[in-house]
């Protein structure tokens, strides 16, 4: 008898404690998925990458560009990137660098080879579309948490995983092109494998999903494949990425406004 009222006690103490009691609410449940998700993306230190960029538009029609991407992770603060077009020959030698920060404007620079000059891109400018694609500038930083507001949805089954959707809406509302995005990361791996975009008068505007993600230093996942769709013009840009590096010894000083007009 002694043990029956024990173990009694022991599940009413359980139940009653305040980690039994208190749920989680969606945002703070989105919260911690967007958490965990960074997490488990930090510490790569730098990569190299390739990439072929596809447009299309809503005739069908093609175009494609060669690029090399570096990017480097820098402590308490959103990554650097180098972003460098090789071909087709009109844009080659054309550069893109970008600093993000978990809070604030980001910075971003355009290196434009014909005009010999850097043009700083504007925080106002951020939702406009990269070289033509249907990317913008918003899309290719890095996605740091503090940068939005989070809320679980609900969890359902994408592409044969199990996945938690998320909305992410922006803080900074009065620049971003977007209302919010609704996310799909696997349950498994917490990888992102489709965005849906929704503009500022709250229609969907672009769909983005990610294939073949393959994992690096045993810990880091990468797409080999990201598709971008544009369900408002008909247009759409595939990303084809290889040829992945991580840890190559990339420097602050591999990203700065000089490293745009030397890049090779």
């Amino acid at each position: 008898m002694k043990r029956l009222k024990l173990a009694f006690g022991l599940a009413l103490i359980l139940l009653l404690s305040p980690s039994a009691t208190t749920a989680q609410s969606p945002e703070e449940k989105g919260l911690a998925i967007a958490r965990e998700a960074d997490k488990r993306d930090t510490g790569f230190g730098d990569f190299t990458a390739n990439m072929q960029m596809i447009l299309m538009n809503k005739h069908g029609q093609k175009s494609e560009r060669k690029i090399r991407i570096r990017t480097l992770e820098v402590k308490e603060d959103g990554d650097k990137s180098l972003t460098i077009f090789d071909t087709p020959r009109d844009i080659k030698g054309t550069a893109f660098l970008s600093f993000t920060h978990k809070v604030g404007d980001d910075d971003q620079w355009l290196y434009l080879p014909a005009l010999k000059r850097v043009k700083r891109i504007s925080s106002r400018n951020k939702s406009g579309s990269f070289m033509g694609s249907e990317f913008s500038y918003e899309d290719i930083a890095s996605q740091e948490v503090e940068k939005y507001i989070y809320k679980w949805v609900r969890d359902e089954e994408y592409e044969s995983r199990e996945c938690f959707v998320v909305e992410y809406y922006p803080v900074d509302k009065k620049n971003s092109g977007y209302t919010k995005h609704v996310t799909w990361l696997d349950k498994k791996e917490y990888r992102m494998w489709k965005v849906e975009y929704f503009d500022r008068k709250n229609s969907l505007l672009k769909t983005l999903t990610s294939t073949n993600y393959r994992r690096y230093l045993d810990k880091y996942w990468r797409p080999d494949q990201m598709y971008m769709v544009n369900h408002q013009s008909g247009k759409s840009t595939r990303l084809i990425m290889s040829n992945y590096k991580f840890r190559t010894g990339l420097k602050d000083s591999d990203f700065n406004q000089n490293s745009l007009r030397r890049v090779r």
